[in-house]
């Protein structure tokens, strides 16, 4: 197959087209800046306020376009700049491959969109969340339902469409959980908040595992919440983090700590609130997580030596 990866630069991206190339497939990845060399992978630099016809060239005969890109979520405080390039980041790059699919002469077979748990809203509701769960209406919230619409243009240019919510992804190197497990390394880690608050995550090798298994069943369509079918609250990850690093669970961080620190907004949305979302879809559909504990999921990432 031939796959074009939007976003192919950062952390998921980086690991899906590792895998692709492994698996023998052309993986062209589109990015705004520099990337660490992956022998194989076609890099395209991109401007996604560029010419549809720029993309087009990119875009025409590919089996499958995954749209990933998107500024960190997490980098900084919410400032009204910086979430505004949270939001412009996805909507102006959705818009410009969507462009580009309709000025292709043979558009994309495939076309998965990146969007996030987030779509349903922060809370400490502990109800299950499927794929037919309401939008939230919180700053990420909106995010992700203009940035799945701006996506369903798509399937008027015979593209089959398939949204990917995703959850917390864990892995060893990168992403949320080196920053998560470092208190812990410091012997200061405990509970965020109330610690009731629900966690959804996924395995970074079930996450790849599921945009491939996706990309390869034409069967597949629509919403899917990419996450680990075992949600947990933010206690019983934290005590399972402890035993991966075998450290104590002792040093509770406040609600009031987290706020003065990220603000507001941000402490409540990412991390004092949160969704116990499942994937029924995916499990419906066949698809087998190799992960669903989270104490093994964490025993495979992280070791005693750091």
């Amino acid at each position: 197959m031939r796959v074009v990866i939007a976003g192919g630069s950062g952390f998921l991206g980086h690991a899906l087209t590792r895998q692709l190339l492994a698996g023998g497939h052309r993986v062209s990845v589109l990015t705004r800046g520099e990337v660490s060399h992956q022998p194989g992978a076609n890099v395209v630099l991109w401007d996604p306020n560029g010419s549809a016809d720029i993309w087009a060239r990119t875009l025409d005969g590919a089996d499958a376009v995954v749209n990933l890109a998107g500024a960190s979520i997490a980098g900084r405080r919410w400032t009204a700049a910086h979430k505004r390039l949270v939001h412009d980041s996805r909507i102006k790059a959705t818009d410009s491959l969507v462009a580009g699919v309709a000025a292709c002469r043979y558009p994309p077979s495939t076309f998965v969109q990146g969007s996030a748990v987030g779509y349903y809203g922060a809370t400490l509701d502990d109800r299950p969340i499927d794929e037919s769960g309401a939008p939230g209406s919180d700053f990420l919230a909106e995010v992700c339902v203009e940035w799945e619409a701006k996506a369903q243009a798509v399937s008027a240019h015979g593209c089959r469409l398939v949204t990917l919510r995703t959850g917390l992804v864990l892995a060893k190197k990168d992403g949320v959980l080196p920053p998560m497990a470092l208190p812990f390394k410091l012997f200061a880690g405990g509970p965020v908040g109330t610690g009731r608050q629900y966690l959804s995550w996924i395995h970074v090798d079930d996450w790849v595992a599921l945009v491939a298994w996706v990309i390869g069943n034409p069967d597949v369509v629509g919403a899917f919440n990419a996450s680990a079918p075992q949600p947990v609250t933010n206690e019983t990850f934290s005590r399972a983090l402890g035993r991966a690093l075998g450290r104590p669970y002792w040093l509770p961080a406040p609600a009031f700590a987290m706020r003065l620190l990220l603000g507001r907004e941000m402490a409540d949305c990412l991390i004092l609130q949160g969704q116990r979302v499942v994937p029924t879809r995916a499990l419906a559909s066949g698809f087998l997580f190799q992960f669903t504990d989270v104490d093994e999921a964490l025993g495979t990432l992280l070791t005693s030596n750091f």
